[in-house]
């Protein structure tokens, strides 16, 4: 039996949310005690924690542990070579939601029982390594802190974004409906809860902040197909959510997909922190073959992504040619309008890319351990950057689409603008209301009827 005491030293009670153990064995090379063929080894573990030196030991978990060893001998298998090692692929061992104990005692046993050959063929094991990997203290005190900041100021914008459309007197419309609900997406991955964890052992912190990040995805990709469909000038169905169904339809199933595969492994943790998915043939072909998918689709995405924004581009290119009729304030006043939202799109297409980016390498860094060969990592300042980037884009859009209830007077209305009196100006260019057409749209209407 081997048994091993794992303290807590990371922040003196701050919890660090999530935690893996990986373990590397050692084994030592025998004529008569090869590794046989497909040999898997069965450890009986138990994990157990408490939180001062001469406090009892909790149980948090016992369960019969089968891992497949996936080992190789450089060497010939002659008996001069008897002795040295093996290179054996490390293996998945625990993965728990939440570290919130100081102490944690694990004990591991390798039962042998040859009639039902279990541990039988496995080599002689002369050691067993444990490798952890955690969320450290430093990044836990900024990931807090930045969360702490960012909520507020994404709900205050949010709540202020809200009030300037309901003083709108039409009903909003789909592009601002669709800021709205992304507003409320950011603003919930953003709600520090990892707080509560401080004095709670919430084991299913990793699962809920999957969830989040997961609903926050499909509200972000949906969001930009919308977007781009909704500044299509020559597109006839404007406003209504049903006429994307075939963009956002695939978006939902794939995001049910993520959820049901994270539901098979990390839902199972939470009674069972020794199961992965990755320990079994079939278990690792899947979850190779979700990575790969998902990456393709996400790319593919991407690039239908770029042919929207090159579509809306063309198109407003093509209404620019009205431009140089109008006078010299109201032609200024367009072209301001016009960069601006040129200058957002490219934003849009690099938030795109970036986030796309972002997934694929983290799901490749989150199997590295699991499944070995490319090496990537994915650095705290990476990870902060892109969680930064989004809520300033979300509040940029926010900020940008929120209806300007400034007035140009009876006086401005008859000169160079030639805008009805009472217009509101506004960046969304989406429909015809109550209130008179937005800019943009109005200028490409005016040119489609000419």
């Amino acid at each position: 039996m081997a048994g091993a005491i794992i303290e807590n030293m990371s922040t003196k009670k701050l919890c660090i949310v999530g935690g893996i153990l990986l373990v590397f064995q050692i084994i030592a090379f025998l004529v008569g005690g090869l590794i046989g063929e497909n040999a898997e080894v069965s450890m009986d573990v138990s994990l157990a924690y408490r939180d001062d030196v001469f406090a009892e030991w909790t149980e948090m978990a016992h369960e019969r542990v089968p891992r497949k060893l996936k080992c190789t001998f450089t060497s010939p298998k002659t008996p001069e070579y008897e002795g040295r090692y093996y290179e054996c692929d490390v293996l998945p061992f625990m993965e728990i939601g939440s570290v919130a104990h100081k102490y944690y005692l694990l004990n591991i046993r390798l039962p042998v029982n040859e009639k039902k050959k279990i541990n039988v063929g496995i080599g002689e094991i002369k050691d067993i390594q444990l490798v952890g990997i955690h969320q450290n203290g430093g990044f836990t005190k900024v990931w807090f802190a930045m969360k702490t900041f960012l909520t507020p100021s994404i709900f205050i914008i949010m709540v202020w974004y809200w009030r300037r459309i309901t003083m709108m007197s039409r009903p909003p419309v789909l592009l601002e409906k669709v800021i709205f609900a992304l507003g409320i997406s950011m603003t919930f991955i953003n709600i520090p809860v990892e707080w509560f964890s401080i004095g709670f052992d919430w084991t299913w912190m990793l699962l809920f902040g999957d969830i989040r990040q997961g609903i926050f995805y499909a509200m972000l990709l949906s969001f930009w197909i919308i977007f781009c469909g909704e500044h299509m000038m020559d597109q006839h169905e404007r406003n209504h959510i049903a006429g994307y169904w075939k963009q956002v339809g695939p978006i939902a199933v794939g995001s049910f997909c993520l959820f049901i595969f994270d539901m098979c492994e990390r839902g199972v943790q939470l009674t069972n922190p020794f199961y992965s998915i990755w320990t079994t043939d079939v278990g690792t072909e899947l979850a190779m073959a979700f990575i790969i998918v998902a990456g393709i689709c996400l790319c593919l995405y991407f690039l239908f992504l770029c042919f929207m924004v090159f579509q809306v581009f063309r198109n407003i290119s093509g209404k620019q040619s009205s431009l140089p009729a109008m006078s010299k304030v109201r032609r200024l006043h367009y072209e301001g309008l016009i960069f601006r939202f040129k200058f957002l799109m490219l934003i849009t297409l690099a938030c795109a890319a970036m986030t796309v980016i972002f997934f694929i390498v983290s799901q490749v860094t989150e199997g590295h351990w699991k499944w070995g060969g490319v090496t990537v990592q994915v650095n705290s300042a990476f990870f902060t950057g892109i969680y930064g980037m989004w809520n300033l884009y979300v509040f940029a859009l926010m900020f940008l689409y929120a209806p300007s209830h400034k007035n140009y007077g009876e006086d401005q209305s008859n000169g160079d603008l030639g805008v009805h009196s009472g217009e509101e100006l506004q960046l969304t260019t989406t429909i015809t209301h109550v209130d008179g057409p937005t800019e943009i749209y109005k200028l490409t209407r005016k040119e489609a009827q000419e």
